[in-house]
């Protein structure tokens, strides 16, 4: 059962959120890891979703979470179909979020001819689940950047204060815990998926 929706764009500390809830239980969380790992069955669920062909109540089966695209690009729709889960929206300082976004995402992305033919269903996905979140293929910084703050505002105005957590993971366990109810942890928040490591992880998927 989903009991938590992220609603924060990529390059916001999802990865590190994922590991984190996984921790305090509410795993395995998906992630667009997950995707990678599974694109014969993941790829073409998400590409339906994109499609409005999507059955909410199925896809995610499985996960006790989701952050990340390609889910963050169904907030609404997700906790729609999901009254009791909670939603976080990661956030950052949003010039911060667009020079990473452009420096990792987007590059990836513009980079669709160069990647094995069994990879292409997987980029078509993702530019379509990353504009439906009113981020498409532009480098125009005012462009990306109003794009994520009318994500964060939408999500704020759609959902009661209580069933939302607006958060930085640099704020670590505290409001986290809080919010979920959760103790806090005898162990460092975690903290990965820097840049050189998103890297990392694209040579290993591309080859």
């Amino acid at each position: 059962m989903l009991e938590v929706i992220g609603a924060g764009f990529g390059r916001t500390g999802t990865y590190s959120l994922k590991l984190a809830l996984e921790q305090l239980g509410f795993g395995p969380c998906h992630h667009m890891e997950d995707v990678l790992k599974d694109p014969e069955r993941q790829v073409p669920l998400w590409s339906a979703a994109a499609q409005g062909k999507a059955d909410w109540t199925s896809i995610l089966a499985g996960f006790g979470s989701a952050v990340d695209w390609p889910a963050a690009a169904f907030w609404r729709e997700l906790a729609d179909a999901h009254p009791e889960a909670r939603v976080i929206v990661t956030t950052r300082d949003a010039e911060r979020w667009c020079d990473s976004y452009l420096e990792t995402i987007h590059a990836f992305l513009s980079k669709a001819d160069e990647v094995p033919p069994h990879l292409e269903p997987w980029f078509e996905m993702a530019r379509a689940v990353t504009a439906r979140s009113g981020v498409s293929d532009t480098t125009d910084r005012a462009d990306l950047i109003a794009s994520f703050q009318a994500n964060n505002e939408a999500v704020k105005n759609a959902l009661p204060p209580e069933r939302l957590l607006v958060y930085e993971v640099k704020d670590g366990w505290e409001p986290l815990c809080a919010f979920l109810g959760k103790p806090v942890p005898d162990m460092a928040f975690p903290k990965t998926n820097n840049r050189q490591e998103y890297w990392e992880l694209a040579k290993m998927v591309t080859g």
